[in-house]
């Protein structure tokens, strides 16, 4: 085999490191995208029985947003496998102890129910905030797009932008807002 074709061939099995900015993001959507990732299945080399899934650093994990009252609603089971060991936390809470676990559980959930999964989620690594150790931002080579652009808020617009704003309709001298 060729220089060439061996370092084709090197590449085209390597473990990739990516990483992805939950700020703002649904964690069940992301889930799906970064499901993608961990498995492997964005390369054209995928089969189900092959280890070629890539390595998921998401950061900023207590930053995300779930739809309408999900934070009030949402529910979480944890029993202990003792009698009576059955809890269901909601989600605000669950979120207030560790800032990881919506979305580990998110992602957990959208892996196939085989025996790789806890090695595939052993190529996950989730960080609260946007602080990731050295050792594992050097290996990190791509960035996976966000589902949904974070949007500006108004009080980080400068002033002179929002002077320049085009007006929609300008209220007369007189007029008193109440």
């Amino acid at each position: 085999m060729s220089l060439a074709r061996r370092g084709q061939h090197w590449g085209t099995f390597s473990c990739i490191w990516h990483i992805y900015d939950a700020m703002w993001q649904d964690p069940y959507k992301s889930a799906k995208l970064i499901n993608n990732y961990l498995l492997g299945l964005h390369k054209p080399i995928y089969h189900p029985l092959n280890e070629c899934g890539d390595h998921v650093v998401v950061i900023n994990s207590k930053e995300i947003a779930l739809r309408g009252d999900e934070w009030r609603k949402r529910v979480y089971f944890h029993h202990t496998t003792y009698h009576g060991g059955a809890t269901w936390t909601l989600a605000w809470e669950l979120h207030s102890k560790d800032p990881t676990l919506i979305v580990k559980k998110a992602v957990y959930r959208e892996l196939p129910k085989n025996l790789q999964r806890r090695h595939t989620m052993q190529r996950l690594h989730i960080f609260p905030d946007n602080k990731i150790p050295e050792d594992i931002l050097k290996n990190v080579s791509n960035q996976i797009k966000q589902l949904r652009a974070v949007p500006v808020r108004l009080d980080h617009i400068p002033q002179e932008e929002v002077d320049n704003f085009p007006q929609l309709l300008k209220y007369p001298k007189n007029y008193v807002l109440k």
